[in-house]
């Protein structure tokens, strides 16, 4: 199962897990990802998607149909 966002294109990035003593290692920093429902009116049916929570908050701002038209628009 793939840790991508299905809306904003969010991934997994690499960086460093730093101790005490300075020394560095390698570690990934993860989305938060939800699975969450939405409901489509235009096409009256129910769609799951991965979402990050920064996206689900922009949705819960402007609706999901408005959120999808400005992703048209930039060319996501």
């Amino acid at each position: 199962m793939s840790r991508i966002c299905e809306l904003s294109g969010k991934k997994p990035i690499t960086g460093n897990s730093v101790s005490h003593s300075n020394r560095k290692t390698k570690r990934w920093f993860y989305p938060n990802l939800q699975k969450k429902r939405f409901y489509l009116a235009e096409e009256d049916r129910w769609i799951t998607i991965k979402v990050s929570t920064s996206a689900l908050r922009t949705i819960n701002k402007k609706g999901l149909h408005a959120y999808l038209k400005d992703l048209e628009k930039k060319g996501a």
